[in-house]
């Protein structure tokens, strides 16, 4: 893995923050435009929400990330203490939020957490978990959602949007399943195969990259194997905990712009979110800037009506617009903190 700290810190430059933040806001300043129905009006009722709803939506945000927090706390069997792991999680987020999720962000988390204290086998063994009981959650929920719900139930489930969901559930689930495989059960196996398919002429120049990360699964399987049932369950219900508390944040949006929500609505809300998230993992702009917003206006314009908009932009504002901005302001500091360590003296 190429852990090239000017490479990485390069990808967690906090200029970069202005590139999703001018996709974003550009596209809808774009749908404003060309917009003939639209009056100042329609963003100015934002400020209409009820205050109840908003608070909850502000409080599953929190919770939301104390789980992710508690999570790699735990994964490291409390080597990170409680500030370092927030230090961990902010970044991470931050790292999501200016690369293309399609890029993914493996060896920025890697490096956060080696310098952080972890060792390199560590780092990776927790970094590769974490993607696995993430991307688990999508493709066990994901299913089940559309399942209980019904796609008759989504009259906008068609075309581009289908297509996008069925391509990126796809990807995914091959993603999950392999490295599962490979992590829990066969990395040696694992590695074999990767060696094999790079033995084709046309794939030989990633044959060494292929040898490399056959060895990185081996080394990172033998790290987590033995774990005992309390620390499995402590961290799957860390996750489990943490993304309802992220789609339950919508919801609670929602909610402050509408009247008369039933369990079915909060279920179909849900089952859409989940669509939503999973084509936004193959968005190839940074944090799906541009691809977010317009998906979510196609999929809950029914629900928001003239609310629509700004609600696009508020929604934003909680979920994603926070980790840039946090990512700048506690990058400077991580760094200071990293790599210009004081020397303890004898004294001390």
């Amino acid at each position: 893995m190429n852990l090239d700290t000017q490479k990485i810190l390069k990808t967690l430059n906090p200029n970069k923050i202005w590139v999703p933040a001018v996709i974003s806001l550009g596209f809808v300043a774009f749908k404003i435009f060309t917009d003939d129905t639209f009056t100042p009006q329609k963003l100015n009722l934002i400020f209409q929400a009820r205050v109840i709803p908003v608070l909850l939506a502000f409080a599953v945000l929190f919770i939301k990330d104390a789980a992710y927090v508690y999570r790699i706390r735990t994964l490291t069997n409390k080597d990170l203490t409680w500030g370092s792991s927030i230090y961990v999680i902010i970044l991470w987020e931050f790292a999501s939020a200016v690369t293309p999720s399609v890029v993914g962000g493996t060896a920025v988390a890697v490096f956060i957490l080696l310098k952080e204290g972890i060792n390199l086998g560590k780092s990776l063994a927790y970094t590769l978990l974490t993607a696995i009981l993430d991307n688990l959650f999508f493709v066990i929920f994901a299913p089940i959602a559309l399942l209980l719900i019904g796609t008759s139930s989504f009259p906008d489930f068609e075309g581009t949007l289908k297509g996008l969901f069925i391509t990126s559930y796809s990807l995914i689930a091959i993603y999950t399943f392999v490295m599962a495989f490979a992590l829990f059960f066969r990395p040696r196996i694992f590695k074999w195969i990767l060696i094999k398919a790079t033995s084709i002429k046309f794939l030989r120049r990633w044959r060494y990259a292929a040898y490399q990360h056959g060895n990185e699964v081996m080394w990172a399987s033998t790290l987590i194997r033995g774990k005992q049932k309390r620390y499995w369950f402590k961290i799957i219900a860390a996750t489990i905990v943490a993304w309802v508390a992220r789609y339950a944040i919508l919801n609670f949006i929602i909610s402050a712009y509408t009247n008369g929500l039933g369990l079915t609505d909060h279920l179909l809300i849900l089952g859409k979110h989940l669509i939503l998230w999973i084509v936004m993992l193959v968005s190839p702009t940074p944090g799906g800037s541009g691809l977010a917003e317009e998906f979510f206006i196609k999929l809950f314009d029914g629900y928001l009506v003239e609310f629509t908009l700004g609600t696009t932009l508020f929604w934003r504002l909680i979920t994603y617009y926070p980790y840039l901005i946090g990512g700048a302001v506690v990058l400077p500091r991580w760094i200071k903190k990293v790599f210009y360590k004081k020397p303890k003296t004898d004294e001390e």
